[in-house]
């Protein structure tokens, strides 16, 4: 009745188009939030097909679900809960993002040996040691490696987007935090600054390793060139079946509040999939909806579980197939599209579609299950 398809072909061709465009350097594939809602494990297989040395989460639960898929490749999470236990971690050769003293001093309690990235705040002012701390994080973390309690493989930072001149502020910012974690004796393998944005438009941003996010789900991060000029493909199509189709008189009021009127005889076509699926509410009487080919617009406001098209005199019938969004060169609506709808961002569409919504996977290349080592 309402299924996400994921086109897996589309994420592993996205990485490809990616890793060309930035070269030789290493790419980092973000599969947080379940893969921005495409399914983290199989956007994980996807994104390795296409050549990701790594990949990202946000907590450890995200990075232990990807061992117990038989994912192997080296990935890194950043997020972690004040009590997090580090030893899974460890275990599992997971990558530990730490942020301050007190976290980094934690990791090198768990058993076994840490392997750890150090994030510093260079002007998102989000997670990250801020620069009056470097010295005695670096210095810390120096003795630590050398007491052969952790391994400090990465120092690591996040562009603010903010524009031209932060962004070459934020990569002078992040050199002097090298030239310090150098300068306290450390000598990690990874060090990385930009995500997909930076990874594009910066490359002085790019340094050892890019971390790649919604690019690789075929959406563009920029708000003046779409995935198309950037040569990806968005890999989710959303769709439901119509599960009613009446004719109603002219003066027939819509869903809540009635704020939508028809103004003549008309055929309302209901679709199964509301707020309570993910859809926007603030999307009500804007989200585009395509149906037979012909593109329609929500009227009314949308309900928890369903919303209601006025799609005239067309042919609409019970079965057939109201497609939200999806690959807009196939003539349906995009997630750019219900993200100017909605007043948010394409990241936001995707991310946000709901695990009542079944996920129907479209094959796209098989590789083992190891790849690379953490």
């Amino acid at each position: 009745m309402r299924e996400a398809v994921i086109d897996l072909g589309a994420i592993t061709s996205n990485v490809e188009t990616l890793r060309a465009a930035v070269g030789d350097t290493r790419c980092m594939v973000v599969v947080k939030a379940d893969g921005y809602g495409h399914g983290a494990i199989e956007a994980a297989r996807a994104a390795l097909a296409g050549g990701a040395e790594w990949l990202g989460v946000v907590d450890l639960d995200e990075a232990l679900a990807l061992r117990a898929a038989g994912i192997d490749a080296p990935v890194l999470t950043w997020l972690h809960d004040p009590d997090a236990d580090f030893d899974e971690a460890v275990a599992a050769r997971v990558d530990i993002g730490v942020s301050y003293l007190g976290q980094l001093e934690r990791a090198a309690a768990a058993s076994g040996r840490a392997v750890v990235q150090l994030k510093v705040d260079t002007g998102l002012g989000r997670n990250g040691a801020p620069e009056a701390d470097w010295h005695e994080f670096f210095a810390a973390a120096a003795r630590l490696e050398r007491a052969g309690r952790i391994t400090v493989r990465g120092v690591w930072s996040h562009l603010a987007n903010a524009g031209e001149a932060h962004d070459a502020a934020q990569i002078a910012s992040f050199e002097s935090a090298l030239a310090a974690a150098g300068a306290a004796g450390l000598d990690p393998e990874l060090t990385h600054l930009a995500a997909t944005g930076g990874a594009l438009r910066v490359p002085g941003a790019r340094f050892d390793l890019v971390r790649l996010g919604v690019s690789a789900y075929g959406l563009s991060p920029f708000d003046d060139e779409d995935a198309a000029a950037l040569g990806l493909r968005p890999a989710m199509e959303l769709a439901a079946s119509v599960v009613s189709a009446k004719r109603v008189p002219a003066g027939t009021g819509v869903s809540y509040g009635h704020d939508y009127v028809t103004t003549e005889e008309t055929t309302l076509a209901l679709v199964p999939l509301g707020y309570g699926d993910g859809i926007p509410r603030h999307a009500s009487g804007r989200g585009p909806v395509s149906i037979g080919g012909a593109r329609y617009r929500i009227a009314g406001r949308v309900a928890m579980d369903q919303f209601i098209v006025d799609v005239g005199d067309a042919p609409v019938h019970v079965g057939d197939r109201a497609v939200l969004f999806g690959d807009p060169s196939t003539g349906v609506p995009s997630a750019d599209d219900w993200a100017a709808a909605a007043d948010t961002i394409n990241y936001e569409i995707v991310t946000r579609i709901g695990s009542r919504v079944p996920r129907r996977y479209l094959p796209g290349p098989t590789i083992p299950a190891r790849r690379g080592a953490a």
